[in-house]
């Protein structure tokens, strides 16, 4: 019987290969590492008294140092036992819990097919990479030197080019003897019925070939080279080759990099298929990526299969922190012992290509050191919602932890995880209460050699605890000139917080330097109460270590000629100054959130080959950029405003 390799590849993924020879050996204790799924014994296949066996579950096979035997599951069962071929594969199928498939020609006939599809797709690609060679893709050759890759990149990858035609690539396979269904199968064209000529789905694109993991071309991703098309990144859309939710790019490259004495200890998943490519050519070759879509739990389960504890990285920006704390919440319920995520937080602005491009591959290895465990990235995601000064939202907080990690599904995980949120929420609330002597908070004295004769300042947000958590360290790389002026205003004419409390309490920065002065902010200005002032209010920050922040906002503010934002400004302008300023902020935020959902509905609505869609979306997302352009207009409105007025603090109408 003809087993399908799909069939072949299912199995095998759900039996790790020592659960198979570990019935038939003893591992060996001192080499062997099971958590890695690394293991050694004495080969079965000759005599020896020092193991020199080697298996590993990451890979899938099995290879003696000694006698040079190697293979996977079956091959294992074949020449070791002697079974036939098929007989091997029930007991693997058993021991996977799959059924054997029955004696199916239909099913064969869609097997050869999808073998021949596989052939069209290896055309199509050696296609795509002719065209990048010729005079058409000199464009395309130019962006790719532009973008830091080489020759020798290129070619590992495969990269091609998709001319800007609408038959070039159906008119060549045509030529080759491809049957227009088969072209169509692939999905290389767009057709259907309201189509009544097919036409080439990639055009004026980078091509980006998608292999399966035994490294056939099973889809293309395309990246647009004209700034006016529509989506920028187009993948393939659902064929018979491939289903984008189960399948990762670069799986099959990054799995052989894991392991071995060299070899990398885990797998990397970055959002991009450029992040792969960047990182790979640095020597960083255990990185794949999702296909323009969110992590899928499938994605999630083909991470695991190669590592116990993959690393999620996702960019520096407000979008990359979303997406981690999406995959967070993905990943939860499907821990278990040996079985977890870590995440890499860059720093602001900046994706993998662009790291490793301006500051080497040790920039990047910095950041893989600093990766924040699981239980660690939910905590402070949490933590940095809200302000906790009384007992009330204390409590609030500790309810939505018991609620987070309820849905840990692995019992023992659970628990673990209850108790590390409890021990981490005694250790946080703990200083409010600490320097009182337990007494009552309100009649505390002086502070003891503190020589001003005043309180301790006590933040009731996450203040030192927080702040100098591995999550909110953060790089301090310049924020954008918006937000400087929205935080720096504040800090210098606190007297707002007052009037304005219910709005700045919710501002939400891109910046992580930002995002982390600002609880602390406002904690400092609560505890203060009626006692606020700037004077006081900075001395806190700077105890807290927000002094060369502070004064890196305030130079670029200054270089920038925005002077309501400064300490000289009349309480007035400063009003104006940033009530301009935060409409600005929320229309652009919103104006950005519209962007990113028209270009999804736009790819989309590409895929699908509705034009008439496409065409309604590109309008209203022309309508959305021509009102960014009206803000950016608009925003020169702040410049300057205060010095026109003339006045400064305290002194109206003082040139």
């Amino acid at each position: 019987m003809r087993f399908s390799p799909s069939f072949l590849d299912e199995i095998r993924d759900r039996v790790p290969i020592s659960s198979v020879i570990g019935r038939r050996v003893t591992w060996d204790r001192k080499k062997t590492n099971p958590s890695r799924g690394d293991y050694w014994a004495c080969c079965p296949f000759h005599g020896e008294k020092s193991p020199s066996f080697h298996c590993e579950d990451r890979k899938g096979r099995y290879h003696c140092f000694g006698c040079g035997v190697s293979g996977d599951h079956f091959r294992f069962l074949t020449e070791l036992d002697g079974l036939p071929f098929p007989e091997a594969v029930e007991q693997i199928a058993d021991m996977a819990g799959v059924p054997m498939p029955k004696p199916d020609i239909q099913a064969e006939r869609r097997e050869r097919q999808r073998a021949t599809l596989e052939d069209v797709m290896e055309m199509a690609t050696q296609f795509f990479q002719d065209q990048l060679q010729s005079a058409a893709g000199a464009r395309a050759r130019a962006y790719l030197r532009e973008r830091g890759l080489s020759g020798r990149t290129i070619e590992t990858f495969r990269l091609g080019f998709a001319p800007e035609s609408r038959n070039a690539l159906k008119e060549h396979l045509a030529g080759k003897g491809v049957a227009k269904e088969q072209i169509e199968a692939c999905g290389l064209v767009v057709h259907g019925p309201d189509i009544p000529v097919s036409y080439d789905r990639f055009r004026d694109r980078i091509m980006f070939p998608i292999l399966s993991s035994r490294e056939r071309v099973i889809a293309f991703g395309g990246r647009a080279m004209s700034p006016d098309a529509p989506a920028k990144y187009l993948n393939s859309n659902e064929t018979e080759l491939f289903h984008k939710g189960n399948v990762l790019f670069n799986f099959a490259r990054a799995r052989r990099a894991l392991g071995g004495a060299e070899g990398a200890s885990t797998v990397i998943a970055v959002e991009g298929y450029m992040d792969v490519i960047a990182l790979h050519q640095a020597g960083i070759e255990n990185a794949v990526a999702p296909l323009g879509t969110a992590l899928t739990e499938n994605q999630l389960e083909l991470l695991w299969r190669m590592t116990p504890e993959p690393m999620l990285c996702f960019d520096g920006d407000g979008a990359g922190n979303r997406a981690a704390n999406r995959a967070a919440d993905l990943a939860l319920p499907h821990i278990k012992p040996g079985r977890s995520v870590r995440f890499i937080l860059l720093p602001d602005g900046k994706d993998p290509d662009d790291l490793v491009r301006d500051d080497g591959r040790a920039a990047f290895d910095r950041m893989a050191a600093q990766s924040l465990p699981l239980s660690e990235m939910l905590w402070n995601r949490e933590v940095q919602a809200g302000q906790y000064d009384t007992p009330e939202k204390r409590a609030e907080l500790e309810a939505r932890l018991r609620q987070i990690t309820a849905v840990i599904a692995d019992e023992n995980v659970r628990r673990h995880y209850q108790q590390d949120m409890r021990d981490r929420l005694n250790a946080f609330f703990r200083p409010q209460f600490a320097s009182s002597g337990g007494g009552d908070r309100r009649n505390a004295g002086p502070r003891r050699g503190g020589g001003r004769g005043m309180p301790p300042v006590k933040s009731t947000l996450a203040s030192q605890s927080l702040s100098g958590s591995g999550m909110v360290k953060g790089h301090h790389s310049q924020p954008a000139l918006r937000e400087s002026v929205l935080a720096l205003t504040i800090a210098n004419h606190p007297g707002l917080l007052l009037s304005e409390y219910d709005e700045v309490s919710t501002i939400l920065y891109e910046n992580r330097e930002l995002q982390r002065l600002w609880p602390v902010l406002l904690g400092t200005a609560a505890a203060l109460g009626p006692k606020l002032s700037r004077e006081l209010l900075m001395e806190e920050l700077e105890r807290q270590g927000f002094a060369s922040l502070i004064a890196s906002l305030e130079q670029q503010v200054r270089n920038a000629r925005l002077w309501t934002a400064t300490a000289e400004a009349a309480e007035e302008d400063a009003r104006d100054g940033y009530l301009q300023t935060i409409a600005l902020h929320k229309r652009t935020k919103a104006l950005s959130r519209q962007k990113v959902e028209l270009e999804r509905e736009i790819a989309e609505a590409t895929e699908a080959g509705d034009e008439n869609r496409m065409m309604q979306l590109m309008l209203a997302l022309q309508e959305v950029h021509q009102e960014g352009l009206r803000l950016e207009n608009q925003e020169a409105i702040i410049e300057g405003f205060g010095v026109m007025s003339g006045r400064v603090k305290g002194v109206a109408g003082k040139k």
